[in-house]
């Protein structure tokens, strides 16, 4: 019966507030605050007990076997009318609430999760100090069954084909698994996979293809299969060991983020020659591009022919161009267009502007890793870029092209360069409305390294992008740069400004400040002119990728010498090592630096001299290997074995070949 009149407590009161009976069976407001109650349904006020305190989890007491209870003060605010007055007391962790008065259970009662609670269970918990405390213990990984992942994108294969290419592929690990645990050493026992793990890893890897490379999907896993069954046990405990290395890189803090290369002692270049001689040694180095022209490379001017034919084909296209960056066509107004000003057409350029690049391959891993780009690490396909950029841009290759804006010019007869020295130059171009310009010219001499020369160029069209990610060369550079006059001395060099941080850098958040205060020519014209009254056609002109720099400028030079060619790629033209890996690869020397994180664009004086040091190298290696075939030096030449004078100064073709 008790347990039946106990439901009533469920249900509202009908008569609500007004209700006045002191052990009303219904709902009441005020029952809600009692913290405990009364056997019969009854309560206790403030002047003592009416009845004996039931605990919740002691059974009900018949009246036929009263229990004594031992008089306590009351702590139930009863419906009495009027209700006892209510006042705050604080309540300090493990006490009673305010007016309330622990009782002593019976023997026999159980203490009740809801009224009693022991040093462990305080109402009020405590604070924890971070020294106290524990470490989070981490989940285990829950086992899984032998079935295909959901995936959150459309599955690239029917739900049959996925369980059968996974159950294959999960028999193979097992095979692999059992022969590994067969020759395993004690070293070797933590390779061993458990049963659990070996479908860990099958539901991984094809996941991971399912995902990666769903157009593929089946092909993929096929050949993943075939890679297994035909791998040995040798192999895929290397496999194991390089995933074991792998997480436990992956545990180690900081492990993600990307190191920069490791570079030793920067390696000092001692040819045991003087400057001069270095100088005479040059024409061993020459690089003949009479048959260079299909890489870029301009032996001859275009005919006027060939230049009028590129012109109507370019008054043909209309403008048209194809973006350098992005491969959109687009529209060119030289002048801008008339109704609006424009420069170009087809919006902004979304484009990746760092160079695709296979990662290196881990190892044990068998499939060869998906391209990426340097700029956002992205997927080769991933997305459309991860930079915006105004207009679209465009670059010509063709000589009549560059002719047709430009002509191209020998290198004239000056008796007034200097005769002991060879110069090294390098140049930054921009993309303008008539493709890739000129923007800045550089010019040291070789091998001392001396600055002769570094101006900056206004192009001849309109500019579209200073592509200062690469050239260096900031819109500020041009607003602030001073004109050239004419009657500063070349070989003078830029002045050099104050510099407060003493790096060259702007402050926090800026652009790159020019240490430099640089002039600016009028015309790429102007530019190559006082490059010509450096050199003469027998001075050994240096650099890297001379073609690019040639053609911006518009020379046709004889006696060229091109770190592209001297330290050739291992798959020949086109492709070639960047200036940048040379250096570290060769002279331990990092060049092109980022600071903080952030590209601030090559510097021309510093790529020029970076292409001398490292054709210093090359006259180191080719004087120690000419020297080991017999060559002397006597009197400042360089006598060939057999005492025989070579007039020319130049190799024979095995040494050439060699």
């Amino acid at each position: 019966m008790d347990a039946v009149l106990r439901n009533f407590k469920l249900i509202p009161c009908p008569t609500g507030d007004s209700c006045t009976k002191a052990n009303c069976p219904w709902q009441h407001p005020r029952d809600q605050s009692t913290p405990t109650k009364q056997a019969d349904g009854g309560s206790q006020d403030e002047d003592g007990p009416r009845k004996r305190r039931k605990v919740s989890s002691e059974p009900a007491s018949t009246p036929d076997q009263p229990t004594p209870a031992k008089p306590q003060p009351s702590t139930a605010k009863g419906p009495v009318s009027p209700p006892p007055l209510k006042r705050k007391q604080p309540e300090l962790p493990g006490q009673p609430a305010a007016g309330a008065t622990p009782t002593k259970p019976s023997p026999n009662s159980v203490p009740s999760p809801s009224t009693s609670k022991g040093p462990e269970q305080g109402a009020t918990p405590r604070k924890v100090t971070p020294q106290q405390a524990t470490p989070q213990k981490v989940e285990p990984r829950k086992p899984e069954s032998l079935n295909p992942r959901h995936l959150k994108t459309a599955a690239p294969a029917p739900h049959d084909f996925r369980y059968k290419a996974l159950k294959l592929l999960h028999e193979q690990f097992q095979r692999l698994n059992n022969e590994l645990k067969k020759d395993a050493k004690e070293d070797e026992q933590q390779l061993v996979l458990s049963a659990q793990e070996l479908i860990w890893l099958a539901l991984d890897e094809e996941q991971k293809m399912a995902t990666e490379k769903p157009s593929i999907y089946q092909n993929v896993i096929k050949n993943r299969i075939m890679t297994y069954k035909r791998m040995t046990v040798g192999q895929w405990r290397d496999e194991r060991v390089a995933e074991r290395k792998k997480k436990e890189a992956a545990a180690t803090p900081g492990s993600n983020t990307p190191r920069k290369p490791v570079l030793g002692p920067p390696k000092v270049i001692n040819t045991g020659l003087t400057p001069e001689q270095e100088v005479k040694f040059l024409v061993y180095l020459q690089t003949p591009i009479d048959k260079l022209a299909q890489w870029g490379y301009v032996p001859s001017a275009p005919t006027e022919e060939e230049i009028s034919k590129a012109r109507e084909g370019e008054e043909a296209s209309l403008g048209y161009e194809v973006c350098d960056r992005c491969r959109t066509r687009f529209q060119v107004f030289p002048g801008r267009r008339e109704e609006d000003g424009a420069l170009t057409s087809g919006g902004k350029c979304v484009h990746h502007p760092g160079k695709a690049y296979y990662p290196e391959r881990s190892l044990g891993d068998t499939e060869k890793p998906s391209r990426r780009y340097r700029c956002c690490q992205q997927v080769v396909g991933e997305s459309a870029g991860c930079v915006s950029s105004n207009t679209h841009v465009f670059k010509t290759t063709s000589p009549a092209r560059l002719a047709s804006i430009i002509p191209f010019a020998e290198t004239p007869p000056n008796p007034l360069a200097p005769k002991d020295r060879a110069v090294c130059f390098d140049c930054e171009m921009g993309y303008t409305v008539r493709g890739m310009e000129l923007i800045r010219l550089t010019a040291t001499s070789w091998p001392d390294g001396k600055e002769l020369l570094d101006v900056l160029v206004r192009p001849v069209g309109e500019i579209l992008d200073l592509n200062s990610r690469y050239s260096g060369v900031w819109p500020e550079d041009i607003v602030n740069a001073e004109p050239w006059s004419g009657e500063e001395d070349v070989n003078s060099g830029p002045q050099e400004e104050e510099d407060e941080g003493g790096d060259g850098r702007a402050p926090e958040g800026g652009k790159p400040r020019a240490r430099k205060k640089m002039r600016i020519v009028p015309s790429p014209v102007v530019a190559r002119n006082l490059l010509f009254s450096l050199i003469s056609p027998d001075t050994p002109l240096i650099g890297h990728g001379l073609e690019n720099d040639l053609n911006a400028v518009r020379i046709i030079h004889p006696t060229l010498i091109d770190t592209i060619l001297l330290f050739p790629h291992r798959r020949g033209l086109p492709m070639r090592y960047g200036l940048k890996m040379l250096m570290e690869t060769q002279l331990n020397k990092a060049i092109q630096v980022e600071i903080e994180g952030e590209e601030m664009g090559h510097d021309s004086a510093e790529d020029a001299r970076a292409a001398g040091e490292l054709v210093r190298l090359k006259v180191q290696e080719k004087w120690n290997a000419m020297k080991g075939e017999g060559w002397r030096l006597v009197n400042g030449e360089f006598v060939p074995p057999g005492g025989r004078k070579d007039g020319e100064g130049k190799l024979s073709e095995a040494f050439l070949e060699s």
